[in-house]
Parts: C-alpha cells; structure tokens; sequence
C-alpha cells in the first residue's frame, strides 16, 4: 500500500516534466528576449539621440555656410556661382531644396531640389511643404561719408528643406539588426536549451517510465536503470536499482508475513468461534444452574408444608379409624364425637394452610421455570412478576437477615421477555446476596419501580459493602468475579447487561462507593423491540 502510494506521488510529478521542459525553454527565451530588447530600445534611443544632434548640426552649419556664401554673389547677381554654392551644400542627402530669393522675396532668383530618383535638379517658385528652414541674406557695405564704418543690407533669404528619410532609414535599419539579432539569440538558446535539458530530462523520462512499470507490474518484471553514466543520473540510477532491490525483499517478506497473517487470522478465527460456543455453553449453563438452584429450593421449601399436610391427613385418618370402631361397636359417647370434631377441626385447618402455601410456591416456580426456558414474550404485571421472583428466592433469603422492599404501582406492566426479566431480577439478588453483603450482615435491598413516557426505571439498590473504583468498570466483564470458589461465577451481571442490552432494548449503569451499597439503574422499553 505505501508502495504504490509513493509510486502514484513520484508518477504524478514525472508527469509533467514534458510541461517543465518546455516551460523551462519559454522563460529562458523570454527572459532573454527581454533583456535584448531593453538593451536594444536603449540603443535605439541613443542613436536616435545621436542622429537628431548630428542633423542639427547639419543644419546650422548648412545655414552659416549659406549665409556667408551667397550675399556676395546674390549682391553680384551672379547667379551661376549662386548656383554652384547650391549644389556644393546639396552634397549632403539630408538637404532636400534650396531656393535663394532676391530682395522682393517672392522672386526666385536660384534654386536647386532633388527628384524621386535623387537627381539635382532647378527649382520651381511653387510654395514647399515640409521640413522648411529659411533665413534672410544680408550684405556689407562701405559707407561712403564715413570710410571706417559698414552698413549691413538686406538683399534677399534662404530657403532650406531638410529630410528626415537618412534618420529614419538609419533607425530601420538598427531596428531591423536588433530583431534579427533577437531572433537569432533565440533560435541558438532553443536549440542549446534543447540539447541540454535532454540531458536531463532523458534519464528522468527513464525514471519515470521505471517507477511507472514498478507502480503497475511486479518487482520482478522490473528492468533495472544502466549504470554506465558517470553522472549524477549514474548515481540516481544505482539508488534506483538498490532501491527495487530492497523493495524486491521488502515484498518477499511482506508476503510471507502476509500469509502468516492470514494463517494466524484463520485460527483467531476458529478460537474465537470455540471461544464464544463456550462462552454461550457457559451463559447457558450458568442460566439453567440458576434454574436448578430454584428447584433446590422451591423443593426444600416445599417440604415443610407438605410433610404438615401429610401428618395433618394422617391424625385425621386415624381419629376417622377410631370414631369408625366407635360407631360400629354401638358404643359411641358424645366426648368422643366432640373429640373427633375437634381433631378434624384443626387437622383440616392444617391441611388446607399448608396445602395453600405448596401450591402457591409451586405455582410460582412453574410460572417463572417455564419462562426461563420458553424465552416467550407476553404482557404481564411487574410487581406481581418480581413478588414471584421473591418468593422463588425465599429458601435462599431467609437464611440471611436482608430484607427485600419492592416499591411498584400494582398496575405497571411490561409486554417484554418475562423469564429474561426474571432472570436479571434473579441474578441481580443473589449478586447482592453474595457480594454485598457477609454472613451475619443485616441489610435491605430496595426494588423501585417507575414508569417514564415509552420506559420503565428499575432502580435496585442494596446496603451492602459497595464496589471499589478499580472493579467498578469490570463488573459487566464476562467471568470477572471477586468470590471465585465463594459461589461467584462471573457471569451472573455479564448475563444481565447482555438480557438488557440485546434482549430488551435498555441501558444499565451502577453507582458505588465503598461502604455505601450499589445502585444498579436500568431503564427498559415498555413494549420490547422484536
């Protein structure tokens, strides 16, 4: 059972190296195509940093150059130097178009842009949109009233349209290098991740199909893992093989266990089988010994008045002999007559008290012998039905100085298992008679009857010497007595917790204390379950 709960486990989690494996590679390759393009924004930004600086400074030097370049020749009219400083600043590809216009400003007086194919061509006067940068020419003048002095003119502007395309080429360009970059990082990583977790997960795949066939089949249908790697799989593999080997033996000797187990559990088996056919003999023997000592004693009982009722007849018969000899001889007196009366009178007297008190203890005897052997169910009056039992008793009570008070309403009745009911009445009295009480003790033992709702509470109590705290918990146990060899058995109260238990459906508890009797509370069900 722990082997294939610890297989299930190790399966369950070799189940998903497939998933590890690639999910290792994705968080690798995320990883870094992360970083690559953190690093290659940066350097995106950097360079468009660069290039915006570097076409400034285009611009501005462009602009100076022009500045200073064309008033002289504009001042001059000269328009093929104009023309050829023109085309000299649009060596530079980021320069678009550049128009000169005279002083009116709306009068193109040169100008050069370049075409779709990249050729310099003239400008036209058309209004430019786009990136347009333009500036005013001005131009140095001697003033003549005054030699050591110049006078700047205004003589025209410069208009100067830049393109960004180089800018934008060049950050495709690096944008483009960059993600092929990345994407060639990532293949290369794909590719070395793939061929290096395989030497991992390939053994643990290995291990994992071993462990599966360990779960599934027999030990000994188990290859052992190769343990020619020189590893740290090498080394999981040799632990693996040890460990098949030590489970090989472990299930070797859990199955021989197994079948001792199996073999001792049989024979528990029948023990306990013999063991409760003895107990039942027991109980049983127990329950008709009872029985037997009630026919001791009804007959011992019974004795008394019947060996009375025998002399009672036998005086009358022989006073009838003689008032008979009397009559037939003619010599009969009326004092023998008297006397005859008289010795009839109380003979008669004697024979119908003893011969009352005969049938009323035969009486109760058959009634409570046949309902311990006929195990019937039939309603009947408890007070009555423990009056019986009582009496049944009286050859053993009145021997001792115990008197028994039974506390009951006359019309209480019980549809229950009369001779299981006389049989706890039975037990639990001589239990008292035995236990609680010596020899010479004098005592009570008080039966109090009750009903409530669906239940009847049975409450015996007696003044005897109580049960101490250690037996007090063992007096239900089956052959546990403290009088053995005294007339204990121990199985008079086991018989009467199980008639309670499992015959009428009730519950008994017991209250003691050294020195201060026993309480026995029983609490029944009025109509007993079938």
């Amino acid at each position: 059972m722990i082997l294939d709960t610890a297989s299930s486990i190790l399966w369950g989690k070799l189940l998903l190296m497939h998933r590890i494996y690639i999910r290792l590679i994705v968080m690798f390759v995320v990883i870094v195509t992360v970083v690559l393009a953190i690093s290659g924004t940066y350097s995106q930004y950097k360079l468009s940093d660069q290039l915006e600086r570097r076409d400034s400074q285009l611009r501005q030097s462009v602009l100076a150059r022009l500045q200073i370049s064309l008033p002289p020749a504009l001042w001059n009219l000269d328009k093929a130097k104009v023309d050829s400083l023109i085309e000299a600043e649009m060596i530079a590809p980021e320069v678009k178009s550049i128009r000169v216009f005279d002083i009116n400003v709306t009068n193109l007086f040169s100008g050069k842009t370049r075409d779709d194919d990249g050729k310099i061509i003239n400008a036209t006067n058309a209004p430019l949109k786009g990136d347009i940068v333009d500036s005013p020419l001005s131009y140095s003048e001697f003033d003549p009233s005054n030699r050591n002095s110049q006078k700047l003119a205004n003589i025209g502007k410069v208009e100067v349209k830049f393109s960004r395309d180089q800018i934008n080429a060049a950050l495709n360009a690096e944008l483009l290098h960059k993600v092929v970059e990345v994407l060639l990082l990532d293949f290369i990583l794909v590719i070395t991740l793939t061929y290096s977790l395989r030497m991992v997960f390939v053994p643990l795949q290995q291990l994992r199909d071993s462990l599966n066939d360990l779960a599934i089949h027999e030990t000994n249908e188990v290859e052992e893992l190769p343990e020619g790697r020189r590893d740290e799989f090498g080394d999981v593999a040799i632990g693996f093989n040890r460990i098949q080997r030590k489970m090989k033996s472990t299930i070797s000797m859990a199955k021989q266990s197994e079948d001792a187990a199996k073999r001792a559990s049989l024979n528990a088996e029948k023990a306990l089988l013999e063991l409760r056919q003895t107990q039942d003999s027991l109980v049983q023997s127990e329950r008709l010994a009872s029985l037997g000592g009630l026919v001791a004693g009804v007959a011992h009982e019974i004795n008394t008045p019947v060996g009375i009722t025998l002399t009672g007849a036998s005086i009358l018969q022989e006073a009838t002999d003689k008032i008979n000899e009397a009559v037939n001889s003619g010599n009969i007196k009326k004092s023998q007559i008297q006397e005859y009366i008289n010795t009839a009178v109380e003979s008669t007297r004697l024979i119908m008290a003893n011969s009352q008190r005969a049938a009323e203890l035969i009486h109760s005897f058959k009634q409570i012998a046949v309902d311990q052997t006929s195990e019937l169910r039939r309603p009947f009056k408890v007070k009555d039905y423990i009056d019986e039992v009582v009496m049944c008793l009286h050859p053993r009570l009145k021997k001792t100085h115990i008197q028994v008070n039974v506390n009951c309403n006359e019309e209480t009745e019980l549809d229950s298992y009369s001779g299981a009911f006389a049989q706890i009445m039975t037990n639990l009295i001589m239990n008292s008679l035995i236990h609680a009480f010596d020899l010479n003790d004098t005592g009570s033992i008080d039966i109090t009857v009750s009903s409530q709702g669906g239940l009847l509470k049975l409450v015996f109590a007696d003044t005897g010497k109580g049960i101490s705290p250690e037996n007090i918990n063992k007096i239900f146990d089956p052959f546990f007595t403290t009088q053995l060899g005294k007339g204990g058995s121990g199985l008079g109260l086991n018989i009467v917790f199980n008639l309670i238990a499992k015959k009428l459906g009730g519950t008994i508890n017991v209250e003691s204390k050294l020195g201060s009797g026993a309480v026995f509370t029983i609490l029944i069900p009025r109509v007993a379950p079938n």
